[in-house]
């Protein structure tokens, strides 16, 4: 569980309630002194059968002033969180997700590891990922190498997204950028409300652009899960007929599903591959959130209504 805060600048007014408690003894101060200047003492201390001379705040945790000053103590900080937009995110079951698919389209990834190639395998578990996704479920796709570009935003149109699948080619840019995909998936999640997943295949070798970890914490900061797929054998492969291996970086993609809440997958073959997309369709965890605004207004409400009624009846100062 974790709690944050959509707008934590407004955090900054809970530096008002110790003055809150300050001004309110004073005032308790100032106005006891007032009662002794103008009152008849005697008189007084025979009702309270205490000396207010002696004790100005007799029993003051059980008193009234202290049942208001904390009425007043809890209503300002509960308006003050609500205003700051108090979110609590826990684990539940749901089949409700929307997916983001970050294909890696560099130059490696025509490696021949994989028949014909870590590109063509992909493509393929890629269509039947979407066969398997939920009624409800939607998804997008994004490309990536040294750039990313958005293919497919959001949709609940299937077919739409397995011809976008299959036009997917290999990027003339050079490099691989991870981070730069995952804040593009990521921005391509901010309006769901639904569990957020981004399934970032690749063969792991970045190299280009944002750190890894920038990437990370503008995943989390979204509340998005990270599955990570590496492609790729061991013994790595092969491409463009050259002498040139490209080998799976497993160490990075590791790091960033564990950072995020995701999981890696090795596919070093294209059953593999399919299965690790089916592992990701059957999802039925996800991190959900629960707004606090209302309950936190509601309940400041209650003790300000509670605050005044007491004040006008039961702690009424007659003058």
């Amino acid at each position: 569980m974790e709690i944050v805060f959509n707008n934590p600048a407004f955090l900054w007014f809970l530096l008002a309630v110790p003055s809150l408690v300050v001004i309110h003894l004073l005032t308790l101060k100032y106005s006891g002194k007032e009662a002794l200047k103008f009152s008849n003492f005697e008189a007084i201390a025979r009702v309270t059968k205490e000396h207010i001379a002696d004790k100005p705040y007799p029993n003051f945790f059980m008193n009234k002033n202290f049942l208001i000053l904390m009425f007043r103590v809890l209503a300002l900080s509960l308006l003050i969180f609500a205003v700051a937009g108090t979110i609590i995110w826990y684990e539940g079951k749901t089949t409700d997700f929307d997916f983001i698919l970050a294909l890696d389209t560099s130059s490696s990834m025509l490696a021949d590891d994989l028949s014909p190639n870590r590109l063509e395998a992909t493509k393929v578990a890629a269509n039947l990922f979407i066969d398997n996704l939920a009624s409800k479920s939607r998804a997008g796709i994004i490309t990536f190498s040294g750039t990313s570009l958005i293919e497919q935003k959001l949709t609940e149109d299937f077919d739409l997204l397995k011809r976008t699948i299959n036009d997917i080619e290999v990027s003339k840019t050079g490099g691989t950028d991870l981070a730069t995909a995952m804040i593009i998936s990521s921005t391509l999640l901010i309006d769901s409300e639904k569990g957020k997943v981004i399934i970032l295949l690749t063969d792991g070798q970045s190299n280009v652009g944002t750190s890894v970890g920038d990437g990370i914490d503008y995943v989390n900061k979204e509340k998005a899960a990270v599955y990570t797929i590496g492609v790729g054998t061991e013994e790595g492969g092969r491409f463009f007929g050259s002498e040139i291996i490209s080998r799976l970086d497993e160490t990075t993609l590791k790091r960033i599903a564990s950072l995020t809440g995701g999981k890696y997958f090795r596919a070093d073959n294209r059953e593999a591959l399919i299965n690790a997309y089916k592992d990701i369709s059957g999802l039925n965890i996800r991190k959900m959130p629960v707004n606090l605004t209302p309950a936190f207004m509601l309940i400041a409400l209650i003790l300000l209504v509670l605050e005044w009624v007491l004040i006008n009846t039961r702690y009424r100062v007659i003058v």
